[in-house]
């Protein structure tokens, strides 16, 4: 009994013909009644209008704010207001009114209709979130107003959505030649949760039988499945090579600073992550005084970040550089062990002025969601916007190192300090700049790692031995060695991880890169001047 009301829904619902301004209301008094059919039937030709009332009507059954009053009106309520959708006017909610009770058996009938009239929406997004959400659990009793939307639908796109819906639907048919076709429309399908129930049907039974009986269904089942599973295994290699991408251009803001602080300045700086995680925290604060003073520019506190986060670190860095550092030069134990009490230090005061718990850094609307290719696969936008912005500063710092005065001076005071100082060349102002330079990229990229998870005292520990391996690895002091070995581990972690583990990964990534120094200690690309003597 309870799949032929469902039937006959969706066949008033596919002869969806004509919009009124008002329901009758003889058609809604049987929802305040006992009669479950009636009920179930008032909802059929409720739903058969098609338009905003009938929307409205059936919202209400669902979200239980319909009510019935003695005198026999249907009206929604919500909050005091009261909305009567037989004469189209609101008054107050009377004070008689009891709401109307809605079982399981109705609510699956108010629910499928709901569903079945999001797919004539006027809104493309509408339609197809809802042709989407029917692909997901395909009903055969939905069939026919699938079809009717079909006939309707404008839309490519969501026309090669429904029939996918209908062929998943087709699937549950009585009748070979119907399961046959719609296996072999769905040869093209990317809904990897079809795969389950392609494979249940060519599962062999104690007894000998197949879940799916006709042979020439099956042989139609192993086509669909090995065409799928061959996009499947596309879908996953385009994921991990984006996802490798992503990570290497994390990998590659994290490692550029170091590359100028450890490459070409020499100085084993352990306080490095500390200046990823300054970034981030300023990041933090912009996003909290745009959302107090600012709220309606919510959306650009990142703009403000970018430069507040350089300019912070690069502040830091000066004053490290000033107070210690000058004096450790040329002492590379020395250097290492003070940088890293300076990295406790620096954790310590983030957790005395923000607290031990994360916190949380939203991304902008504009970098908010995805693209969606392959059918399946989603490639986040704050992902894409960082790959790009990665780029961008790898492009300035180059300008920097080779377009500019101060580039200039480094370049001079890393090949040969004695001679530059003799020419003029403030080497301790140098110094001073270089350092801060570096530690601003760091807080650049802080900025690029709030944006993809929560930012806490101990951000930065996750990435200070990955940054001395991309910039040992590429060879210090390099941006072309520091890129590419910034993409290479990215992408060799990514595509090690589901094989090896996480761990595992690490280990082995660790474990190359050993072997690979001890045959090329100068790394991917060598380096002349201070840091090779």
């Amino acid at each position: 009994m309870t799949l032929l009301p469902k039937l006959f829904a969706v066949a008033l619902l596919a002869c969806c013909v004509h919009a009124q301004a008002a329901i009758d209301a003889t058609l809604l008094k049987p929802l305040a009644g006992d009669d479950p059919d009636a009920r179930i039937a008032a909802v059929i030709q409720i739903a058969a209008l098609v338009d905003d009332d009938a929307r409205k009507i059936l919202t209400a059954l669902d979200t239980d704010t319909l009510y019935a009053t003695p005198a026999g009106d249907v009206l929604i309520i919500e909050d005091t207001d009261a909305y009567n959708p037989a004469t189209g006017k609101t008054a107050p909610a009377p004070n008689d009114a009891e709401g109307i009770s809605v079982n399981n058996r109705l609510r699956g009938v108010v629910q499928a209709a709901l569903s079945g009239l999001k797919l004539f929406s006027d809104d493309r997004d509408t339609r197809k979130s809802a042709a989407n959400d029917l692909l997901k659990g395909a009903d055969p009793a939905q069939i026919s107003l699938i079809n009717k939307a079909l006939e309707k639908e404008g839309d490519e796109e969501i026309k090669q959505i429904l029939l996918q819906v209908v062929a998943t639907a087709n699937l549950q048919s009585p009748y070979a030649e119907q399961r046959r076709a719609a296996v072999k429309t769905l040869a093209s399908t990317t809904n990897a949760s079809l795969k389950t129930v392609l494979e249940h049907m060519l599962v062999k039974n104690p007894d000998g039988t197949y879940n799916e009986p006709n042979e020439a269904v099956r042989i139609e089942v192993v086509r669909t499945l090995t065409a799928l599973n061959r996009h499947l295994t596309i879908t996953e290699f385009v994921g991990k090579l984006f996802y490798g991408i992503s990570l290497g251009s994390v990998l590659l803001l994290a490692a550029l600073g170091l590359a100028i602080t450890f490459g070409l300045m020499g100085i084993i700086n352990m306080a490095h992550g500390e200046m990823l995680m300054i970034g981030a925290y300023t990041t933090y604060l912009c996003q909290l005084f745009f959302r107090n003073f600012f709220p309606d520019a919510i959306d650009a506190y990142l703009l403000v970040a970018l430069p507040a986060a350089f300019i912070v670190t690069g502040a830091v860095g000066i004053l490290l550089e000033r107070l210690v550092i000058r004096w450790l030069y040329g002492r590379p134990l020395e250097t290492l062990l003070c940088t890293w009490g300076i990295s406790l230090m620096l954790m310590q005061t983030v957790r005395t002025i923000f607290g031990a718990q994360n916190v949380e850094v939203a991304n902008p609307s504009w970098m908010s969601g995805g693209v969606t290719v392959l059918g399946s696969l989603v490639l986040s936008y704050n992902r894409i916007v960082i790959i790009f912005f990665a780029l961008f500063v790898v492009l300035a710092v180059w300008l920097i190192l080779n377009k500019t005065r101060l580039g200039l001076f480094v370049r001079a005071v890393t090949q040969n300090r004695r001679m530059a100082d003799c020419v003029g060349v403030s080497t301790g102002k140098i110094d001073m700049m270089t350092f801060g330079l570096g530690c601003g990229i760091a807080g650049l990229g802080g900025v690029a790692l709030s944006q993809l998870g929560n930012v806490g005292p101990d951000l930065g520990q996750g990435y200070i031995v990955d940054s001395f391996m991309v910039v040992v690895l590429g060879g210090v002091g390099q941006l072309a060695g520091t890129v590419i070995a910034a993409f290479g581990l990215g992408e060799v972690n990514k595509f090690l991880e589901p094989v090896a583990g996480a761990v595992l990964a690490k280990i082995a990534i660790l474990v190359f890169i050993i072997i690979f120094i001890q045959k090329r200690p100068q790394g991917l690309f060598a380096l002349k001047g201070r840091s090779v003597e």
